[in-house]
């Protein structure tokens, strides 16, 4: 899926107040291709979301640190992490939205969503 229409869609979904979870899950319902990504918006920088779709996308938890840590690999942080006690996965399964909210960060709900799924396509000899 093309960054630039995940970004406009997240766009219009985060206008108001309150992020339209619904609109943006409808939204990308209609999309095709392969998808993960964690989004924040400058109209509402204390929401993120984590989208673990049909690609690869590792979370971890530090309650202590309020943090949630993410790379495309694990191996990623099991680097960075490998001295750290306490950041604990944070497993999904494909096609789960993560909502977290600055005020309640170990507060996060979880929701699913869909996207017409496709792999990649092979380049032209």
């Amino acid at each position: 899926m093309d960054i630039q229409l995940l970004l406009c869609l997240e766009d219009r979904a985060f206008r108001d107040e309150m992020p339209e979870l619904k609109r943006f899950k409808r939204d990308l319902a209609l999309c095709r291709g392969q998808i993960t990504a964690v989004l924040a918006s400058r109209r509402q920088p204390g929401t993120v979301l984590g989208l673990e779709g049909n690609k690869p996308l590792e979370l971890r938890i530090r309650r202590r640190h309020r943090a949630v840590l993410y790379a495309s690999d694990p191996a990623f942080l099991d680097a960075v992490l490998a001295e750290e006690r306490g950041c604990r996965p944070l497993p999904l399964e494909p096609m789960t939205m993560l909502v977290f909210r600055h005020e309640s960060l170990m507060e996060f709900s979880r929701e699913s969503f869909a996207i017409i799924a496709q792999g990649k396509r092979a380049k032209a000899p």
